[in-house]
């Protein structure tokens, strides 16, 4: 779904997990960790739109304004869906959440909601020149798990949320390797043969190679449980 069609909500539930931790930062009760560069700046411009939190990358819509679409090359299929970037305008800087694409935009080219471009330029311009730089997130608390609705032991689709840094992949295994779920481009990773009845694990890779891995007690359908750890603002 491109930008402006909104997956719709779901119902969250605090199931907590065994945690098999391999590389991970601690996490307080308040967000923290964020604007440790990800990546070099880059000169792009800034337009605005509609946002309300969802659209293509399937998170909820709500809350946090401060987000962006990002333009069709470097959406990567949905590689940046969650990816914090700092952007600076004439007017003044703001820190954005990418949730969605945006097809027409070129490279370089980010999306506002209103909200966030109003912090860079006057609105009335509607289209400026900014410098933009990927950046981790400020978040509090663990990474989480969402099934997206319809999933089963046969057909399994989850979606890292909460998450500091940019999701690589996700992977699960019962016994014997691990075996990776294919990224979709509304930001959830697949497995059309499902992940089985019963307790599973799964292993998910940020960007920079840290990961966690977590034991889940089955798969659910449209909810989400919490991880036990949260990525570091870097390696």
């Amino acid at each position: 779904m491109l930008r402006g069609m909104n997956r719709p909500a779901s119902w969250s539930s605090p199931v907590f997990l065994t945690l098999a931790l391999l590389a991970a930062g601690g996490c307080g009760d308040s967000a923290s960790g964020g604007g440790v560069s990800l990546g070099s700046e880059q000169k792009g411009i800034a337009t605005y739109y509609g946002a309300t939190g969802g659209g293509n990358c399937g998170f909820e819509p709500g809350g946090d304004l401060m987000v962006a679409a990002m333009n069709r090359e470097q959406y990567d299929n949905s590689a940046v869906c969650g990816e914090c970037v700092d952007i600076v305008g004439p007017k003044g800087s703001v820190r954005v959440r990418i949730v969605d694409q945006c097809p027409d935009c070129d490279r370089g080219h980010l999306d506002l909601s209103r909200e966030a471009f109003a912090k860079v330029a006057e609105v009335k311009d509607g289209r400026v020149d900014i410098t933009w730089t990927p950046v981790s997130c400020d978040v509090s608390g663990p990474v989480q798990y969402h099934f997206k609705d319809g999933s089963n032991p046969y057909w399994t689709a989850i979606q890292v949320r909460n998450h500091r840094l940019p999701i690589q992949k996700l992977e699960w295994k019962r016994e014997g390797d691990w075996r990776a779920l294919k990224r979709e481009s509304y930001n959830y990773f697949v497995t059309t043969d499902g992940v089985g009845e019963g307790r599973f694990q799964l292993r998910v890779t940020a960007s920079d190679g840290q990961q966690l891995t977590d034991s889940l007690e089955k798969v659910l359908d449209n909810k989400t449980v919490d991880g036990a750890e949260q990525f570091a603002p870097q390696k």
